[in-house]
C-alpha cells in the first residue's frame, strides 16, 4: 500500500486515476484547503503538525512509501494543531518555517525517513506527465524570446535557496515574480494586451527536492497565458508536471502560444 500526502491543483486527481486503473492499494492523507477528497473511502483529512496520527495511519496501513503530490499551503504556526508527536519535533519545523514552504517540506521528508518511511518521486506512477527537451507546439522563439529566456533564467539562479519562487514572467525590460500565492496570481498582476509579449517561465526551485512540488503546468495555465497577452512557456527538461497535454498542446497552436521544454 502507498501513502498519498494530498494537497490542491489536479495533479493529485491524475496520480489517484493511475492507482484506480493498476489496482494498487493506497491510503490518501488530505491536506488540500477544502478536504477535497473527502468521498473516497479510504482519504483521511489530517494536520500537518499531527504527526503521531498521520505515523500511526501509515504503521495501520503497512504505508512504508509515500507520495507528496499538490499544492500544500505553508502551515500557520499559532493555529498548528499539534499532537505529542508534533511538540517532539516543533524545534525542527520552526527552524524550517523561517527558511521558506521548500524547507518545510524538505523538514517533513527527513521525520519520514527517521520513521523509516520514504518519500517517492511524485511522477513515479505518472512518468507521462513529465515533459522532456523539446519545442511542443508550432510556434517558436524568436531570438528576442531566447534573450529574454535568459535573462530570466539568470534571475532564478540569483533566488534563495529556501525561496518559493518557481515562475517568473520576462515582459521586455520588466520583471515579475511569482510569490506565494502561485503562478495563477502571478499572471493575473500583469497586464493584458493584444499584441503577444512576455514569456512565463516555470522552473524547479534553486535546490528543491525533485521528489516533491515539481513546476505543474496545466490547461488553466494556458487560458490565463492567452488572457494576459504572453507568447510562451518555458518548462525544465523532466522537472515538471504537465497535465492534459494533448489539450494544452492543441489550445497552445491554436492561440499561437510557444512550448518550450529546455
Amino acid at each position: 500500500m502507498i501513502g498519498l500526502f494530498f494537497g490542491d491543483t489536479n495533479f493529485p486527481k491524475f496520480i489517484l486515476k493511475k492507482l484506480k486503473k493498476i489496482k494498487k492499494k493506497y491510503l490518501i492523507l488530505d491536506l488540500s484547503r477544502k478536504n477535497i477528497f473527502k468521498k473516497d473511502s479510504k482519504s483521511f483529512r489530517v494536520n500537518i503538525g499531527q504527526f503521531g496520527s498521520i505515523l500511526k495511519l501509515l504503521r495501520e496501513k503497512k504505508c512504508n512509501k509515500v507520495i507528496f503530490a499538490g499544492k500544500i499551503d505553508k502551515p500557520n504556526l499559532s493555529k498548528l494543531k499539534l499532537d505529542i508527536t508534533g511538540i517532539y519535533y516543533l524545534p525542527r519545523i520552526i527552524k524550517a518555517y523561517k527558511k521558506g514552504d521548500a524547507a518545510i517540506l524538505k523538514e517533513l521528508i527527513n521525520i519520514l525517513s527517521l520513521e523509516n518511511i520514504k518519500v517517492i518521486k511524485s511522477t513515479f506512477l505518472t512518468p507521462e506527465l513529465s515533459l522532456k527537451k523539446g519545442i511542443y507546439t508550432k510556434n517558436k522563439p524568436i531570438k528576442d524570446d531566447l534573450n529574454d529566456i535568459k535573462k530570466g533564467e539568470n534571475i532564478l539562479k540569483k533566488t534563495n535557496a529556501f525561496d518559493h519562487i518557481q515562475a517568473i514572467i520576462v515582459r521586455e525590460n520588466s520583471i515579475f515574480k511569482e510569490t506565494s500565492k502561485g503562478t495563477k496570481n502571478l499572471i493575473k498582476k500583469i497586464k493584458k494586451t493584444k499584441i503577444k509579449r512576455g514569456i512565463l517561465i516555470k522552473y524547479p526551485k534553486k535546490k528543491q527536492d525533485m521528489r516533491v512540488d515539481l513546476p505543474t503546468i496545466g490547461l488553466d495555465t494556458l487560458k490565463d497565458c492567452k488572457k494576459a497577452g504572453l507568447k510562451g512557456i518555458v518548462l525544465k527538461d523532466k522537472q515538471n508536471i504537465f497535465l492534459d497535454k494533448n489539450k494544452c498542446i492543441k489550445f497552445a497552436n491554436k492561440n499561437k502560444i510557444f512550448i518550450l521544454v529546455k
